[in-house]
């Protein structure tokens, strides 16, 4: 049996066909990127054991210059964000060469290497992973940035709270562009 060869190519050339070259399966066949307009994400990422980190507004204030500093390196545009005592919230679209999980990872890390570096703190401070939800259409963008605006009211937290999206028009972009509207079904048809 005959082993197959594959031909090298180049970066430059998988990116010009619409190809990560990072991403790649087991056989080394690169996996074709979603259009950008199908990277935008609602992300949750949780402090280890729900410490209440960001109840301490240098915490808060640490992150929120991470959250200031990504986008201008361009790794991704960040649409809503909410910083609550124990986890985060953000709608946001990664560069087109930035997987979702790199994104994140450069959030957490980074948070992770400057409170350790500028605020001396010492203990592990995320939980494992985190989730994400892939934004379907205009709707569900629309349902996402509501739920992340109204989360310190169902906290409890009040109507004022500071670490909220539209509190800072410097670091929220605008909703992407190319969000489809919402696709209807018979289901949703009245009658």
């Amino acid at each position: 049996m005959e082993a197959l060869a594959f031909r090298p190519v180049k970066k430059e050339e998988l990116k010009r066909r619409g190809f990560s070259p990072g991403a790649t399966i087991a056989n080394s066949i690169a996996m074709k990127l979603a259009p950008q307009s199908h990277r935008t994400f609602f992300i949750t990422a949780v402090t280890c054991n729900r410490r209440r980190l960001f109840q301490v507004d240098r915490h808060a204030e640490l992150l929120l210059q991470i959250l200031r500093e990504l986008p201008a390196e361009n790794k991704f545009q960040l649409h809503v964000f909410v910083i609550m005592p124990d986890h985060f919230h953000l709608l946001l679209t990664p560069a087109y060469e930035v997987s979702v999980e790199k994104a994140v990872q450069f959030v957490k890390g980074r948070f992770s290497y400057r409170a350790k570096k500028d605020l001396g703190l010492a203990s592990d401070l995320w939980q494992a992973g985190f989730t994400q939800h892939r934004i379907r259409d205009a709707d569900d963008y629309s349902h996402h940035q509501q739920y992340i605006l109204n989360n310190p009211i169902r906290a409890g937290l009040g109507t004022e709270y500071p670490y909220l999206s539209i509190r800072y028009s410097d670091l929220s972009e605008p909703e992407p562009p190319g969000l489809k509207p919402k696709t209807f079904s018979a289901a949703d048809s009245p009658g």
